[in-house]
């Protein structure tokens, strides 16, 4: 006699393309809490996270959108913004004194340079130990800006170019040919806790 093939129903985020179970399985195997790193289209947040049976806890979280606290009014989403939540995170965590993270990524690749290494080595930069390669951080005047204040420079003489590339910098007062020393205000906001009014 024959018998009907048994139905398996996969799980659904693993179906949409949101969870790796086999990565996930792998991270909640370590037994630590786990660094979450997240990037939307305009935004960064981190999570440290501890598996419950119940689901996933909540133990501290930083979004980028915190930034504009300590006077960060540009992209929170480029290299400058991610570092810069990354570092605000480190500062949280060391203030709870959280140790042993594992970094949890999801389905983000770990591109040498990218906004999901700027964002750890902001949070190395705080003083948090996480096992990471030094050669995959992205280097420190790409993170400064440099780049940018260079591109800057490079374009004051055309200035309808100008205008039109720099018209956000230039709504909010900002100096692009400037932006490592308005970067290097906002980290040093970060490092000691001072917010805006």
């Amino acid at each position: 006699m024959a018998r009907k093939k048994q139905l398996t129903v996969p799980y659904r985020r693993k179906g949409s393309g949101n969870t790796n179970y086999k990565k996930r399985r792998l991270l909640l195997l370590a037994g630590k809490p786990r660094l979450v790193i997240r990037l939307s289209l305009k935004n960064v947040m981190c999570v440290v996270a501890e598996y419950s049976a119940e689901g996933d806890k909540m133990m501290l979280s930083t979004h980028s959108r915190e930034l504009k606290k300590y006077g960060w009014q540009l992209n929170a989403n480029n290299t400058s913004g991610a570092y810069l939540t990354g570092l605000l995170m480190g500062v949280k965590i060391k203030g709870k004194k959280l140790e042993n993270l594992v970094v949890d990524l999801g389905l983000h690749p770990c591109i040498k340079g990218s906004k999901i290494t700027a964002v750890i080595k902001g949070i190395v930069d705080a003083g948090i130990t996480l096992e990471v390669s030094k050669e995959i951080l992205p280097p420190e005047e790409r993170i400064k800006g440099e780049h940018i204040a260079r591109f800057a420079e490079s374009l004051k003489k055309d200035e309808t170019m100008y205008n039109k590339q720099f018209s956000d910098y230039i709504k909010k007062n900002i100096d692009p040919v400037n932006i490592t020393t308005y970067f290097e205000q906002t980290k040093n906001k970060i490092m000691k806790g001072t917010q805006n009014a």
